[in-house]
């Protein structure tokens, strides 16, 4: 059984990250599962660091993009929003082209707060990234 609101679409998601920091380092959205949602981000020059390895700040971004999306595709966002409070990230593993993916599942969805957890691995499925993101559920300003 999905977790995910009866009106939550991956569409809208994708639509609301156009002209946004998401499409900029080059995000896609590739799955969405009963409770994980899986994207890839491009290895390039807009990602990497000095050293020709991803940079540690652009697995944070999709980490905290992959977050993000799950955590308000679980409330009804005509009344609820979802907004981070806290990021960790380890980094493993260097990639250094290529794609890297990012799958999202909950650790815990409650009415106030969320943690989601995200691994982050390159095609060779070795472990980049782990990431953990707690965000604040808030009501909608009238």
């Amino acid at each position: 059984m999905a977790i995910w609101h009866p009106e939550s679409k991956l569409e809208d998601m994708k639509e609301r990250g156009k002209g946004t920091l998401v499409e900029h380092v080059g995000i896609e959205f590739l799955e969405i599962g009963d409770n994980y949602i899986k994207a890839r981000m491009p290895v390039d020059r807009r990602t990497i660091q000095p050293f020709g390895i991803l940079h540690g700040g652009a697995s944070a971004v999709l980490a905290e993009t992959l977050g993000s999306v799950a955590a308000n595709l679980c409330v009804d966002r005509k009344i609820q929003r979802c907004v981070g409070l806290e990021i960790n990230a380890n980094h493993i593993y260097p990639a250094s082209s290529g794609y890297v993916y990012g799958i999202v599942t909950p650790v815990h969805v409650g009415k106030t707060t969320h943690v989601w957890e995200i691994r982050i691995t390159d095609e060779k499925e070795n472990l980049v990234c782990i990431s953990r993101i707690t965000l604040a559920v808030l009501e909608n300003r009238k």
